[in-house]
């Protein structure tokens, strides 16, 4: 099997639901670390509104102290037309656009419906052409407001991603509720419907189950996994999410099964420790 990309969203998703703040400096420090572990894609901002997500406030400050290294690829994510002005005024090299799935969850986090949000997303993607584009479909499998998530939603949600331009599609499991068979059926039929589009996934490990579904996607097809190291992680909008799968369980499984992926795993706890005690908690 070829080894997926693993994107470290720890800086990004990781952070912005924890309650202490870690500073820019503190950000770069662990950036640095994963950079030196053998990461090479990297979530490490959200151009969003301070009072709405102020552990992301210093995002542009973040952007442009990045350790620069030829292979390392820098994402930031993007919510709106203000939100892109900012990310394209930074040299980040990819951007993730998110819509939810849900207009409960739409609603609660960009104060839009889905609808209104894609829409909002098919006008914006032309404008980010010369960089690599992701849009993620968050709650993908299940909502806190409404429930179950149907298929159908998320297929054309990402079937509108891919004809907008979207160079690749992630489907976040954003409370962690998806089983692997599940995630076998969902990522076939997305993938049938987004043509030339990479798939990603996104896990979260609220029930435990997120390590499984990650190989369910493997064998589903797809092209890269988001984990975030500790397993660090949540959504301020989604009412009793843990946090995303953890890096480290990740390189487990994919080196155990002998699934090269390039990433130093014991150096990789090594910086599950670090950010540990940089955040007062033990990891996940």
């Amino acid at each position: 099997m070829k080894a997926p990309q693993i994107v470290e969203v720890g800086p990004r998703d990781g952070l912005q639901n924890e309650s202490t703040l870690l500073t820019t400096e503190h950000k770069i420090e662990l950036i640095s670390r994963l950079v030196s572990a053998g990461l090479r894609r990297i979530e490490v901002a959200s151009f969003v509104h301070p009072d709405r997500v102020p552990q992301m406030a210093d995002a542009e400050d973040v952007c442009a102290s990045l350790p620069r290294h030829p292979d390392v690829s820098y994402i930031g994510l993007v919510l709106n037309q203000r939100g892109l002005e900012r990310a394209l005024a930074t040299s980040l090299h990819e951007f993730n656009f998110v819509v939810g799935a849900t207009d409960g969850f739409n609603s609660a986090n960009q104060r839009k419906t889905s609808g209104e949000t894609m829409a909002e997303i098919e006008s914006m993607v032309p404008d980010a052409a010369d960089r690599f584009v992701t849009v993620t479909i968050s709650v993908a499998f299940g909502c806190p407001y409404d429930g179950r998530t149907t298929t159908d939603r998320v297929v054309d949600l990402a079937r509108r991603a891919a004809a907008a331009g979207a160079d690749e599609i992630a489907l976040g499991d954003t409370i962690g509720v998806a089983v692997p068979s599940q995630v076998t059926d969902l990522l076939t039929r997305v993938r049938s419907a987004i043509g030339d589009a990479r798939l990603r996934a996104h896990f979260h490990d609220t029930r435990n189950t997120a390590i499984a579904n990650v190989w369910a996607a493997l064998q589903a097809g797809a092209h890269a996994l988001d984990s975030s190291v500790g397993g660090t992680g949540g959504c301020p909008f989604a009412p009793e999410a843990t946090g995303n799968v953890a890096t480290e369980d990740v390189l487990y499984l994919l080196e155990s099964s002998d699934i090269a992926t390039g990433v130093d795993h014991d150096e990789v706890i090594g910086v599950a420790s670090w950010l540990s005690e940089a955040l007062g908690k033990e990891p996940a």
